[in-house]
């Protein structure tokens, strides 16, 4: 049938062109058919031809499809050789389902549309910021704060101004590629609740101050909890908090009050120090008192059996010998009466017709040399 003819499409030729006309081009080696177009058969003859000619020799057809279609199997097969860099994990897919993980080198994959391999960066440290983000001001090198994210109710019913970075990289690229959608705004989006969570609970001075590091220990290991409970694959390395302060509109109220409470501190530590001084100091005077109470204690009670002891061996002497023992304790009670004073005896019994004299001038002067003494 000729394209020419009614049963055909009705003026054109094989090509898309109108036939008839006196400038239209045939196809060489054809002839033109009453019709005005080539003849389908013809052109099939021809095109035949062409193909022959390009394998050497014009050899048979057949043998030339199958050599073009053993060349194009083995370029489909070879399409399934890939690289994987040493930063990098192989996740094989088989008809869009995880098969199988391969490590850094070169790999094969069945080809195009059996499997297809993912290739993330697993060993990559990735930055997710919180409350501000880099390079957004007009700014060379500017932040751009976002307060819907920073502002941050704490423990004490304070507001804080909030701003951190998550670290985070691959743990399980399967788990990473299938199990969460857009990584980077699940990092944000749990990481802004986990710091909110945290400061929640815990005082603005602690924030401000020595309590930032517990901070930072709290939300990773809250986050990492959240995300492994998605099994999303990702590994927190590190929680940053890059600005830690009170609203911009407070800030100076803020620095007053906590003015004024290191003014407390500081004399809370003199009133401490001068405790800890004046208390041992007391401590000590109150152990020596009771020391000191103590050995009058003992010399008192060693005093007082001594003298019991000795009472009762002078009442033990005085039951055997009552008249000597009388006579021997006037005497030393006399001499522990008159030592040390001047005395003149008279013996009475041979001072009859004698005339006492006494030599007061000397027992003056001798009492008045005692007194300067």
């Amino acid at each position: 049938m000729a394209w020419g003819d009614k049963g055909g499409f009705d003026g054109g030729g094989p090509w898309g062109r109108p036939t008839g006309g006196g400038n239209q081009q045939q196809p060489s080696g054809g002839e033109t058919p009453p019709g005005g177009g080539p003849d389908f058969d013809e052109w099939v003859r021809i095109s035949q031809q062409k193909f022959q000619q390009m394998f050497p020799g014009g050899g048979d057809s057949k043998k030339g499809i199958a050599l073009v279609f053993a060349i194009l199997l083995v370029l489909w097969m070879a399409s399934g050789i890939y690289i994987v860099k040493a930063d990098e994990q192989g996740v094989v897919l088989r008809f869009g389902a995880y098969d199988r993980t391969t490590g850094a080198g070169v790999n094969y994959h069945l080809p195009y549309p059996i499997e297809t391999v993912a290739t993330p960066r697993v060993t990559v440290i990735n930055r997710v910021e919180v409350g501000t983000r880099s390079g957004m001001s007009s700014r060379k090198g500017g932040e751009t704060s976002i307060p819907e994210e920073s502002l941050m109710l704490t423990g004490d019913e304070n507001i804080i101004d909030i701003n951190f970075e998550v670290q985070w990289k691959i743990s399980d690229a399967p788990n990473f590629l299938f199990n969460i959608r857009g990584p980077e705004e699940t990092v944000r989006a749990v990481s802004e609740s986990a710091m909110r969570e945290v400061i929640g609970s815990t005082r603005i001075a602690t924030v401000l101050a020595e309590g930032k590091l517990q901070v930072e220990q709290n939300t990773r290991k809250l986050i990492q909890d959240t995300l492994d409970h998605y099994n999303a694959g990702i590994e927190i390395v590190r929680v940053n908090l890059l600005k830690a302060d009170p609203p911009a509109q407070v800030i100076d109220a803020f620095r007053d009050v906590q003015t004024a409470r290191a003014d407390m501190e500081t004399s809370r530590n003199e009133a401490d120090k001068y405790r800890k001084d004046i208390i041992p100091k007391a401590r000590g005077q109150a152990e020596q008192m009771i020391l000191e109470a103590e050995a009058y204690k003992q010399e008192v009670i060693a005093r007082a059996q001594g003298e019991a002891s000795r009472f009762a061996s002078v009442y033990k002497e005085y039951a055997q010998a009552r008249d000597v023992t009388k006579k021997r304790m006037y005497l030393e009670t006399m001499e522990s009466i008159l030592q040390g004073m001047n005395k003149v005896i008279v013996d009475g019994k041979n001072s009859q017709g004698v005339l006492p004299y006494l030599p007061l001038p000397e027992l003056k002067a001798k009492s008045t040399e005692g007194d300067k003494q």
